[in-house]
């Protein structure tokens, strides 16, 4: 599988994103904030729209877990 996945520093203000996910869960119950992380991950795999890179992405992110 060739790599398509960029996981090269691209946000321009990754400490504001951070923030904004962290505001995100502030008041939700842990059964909320599952299901918003949930939500978020299918929202953004949506826009992505590449299964191979999708892919790449669940692997990478479970890689040390």
């Amino acid at each position: 599988m060739s790599t398509q996945l960029k996981n090269d520093a691209r946000l321009a203000r990754p400490d504001d994103i951070y923030q904004v996910l962290i505001d995100a869960h502030r008041d939700l119950s842990a059964d909320q904030s599952q299901a918003f992380n949930s939500r978020l991950v299918l929202l953004l795999a949506n826009h992505i729209g590449d299964d191979g890179v999708i892919v790449e992405a669940v692997e990478a992110a479970g890689k040390g877990l």
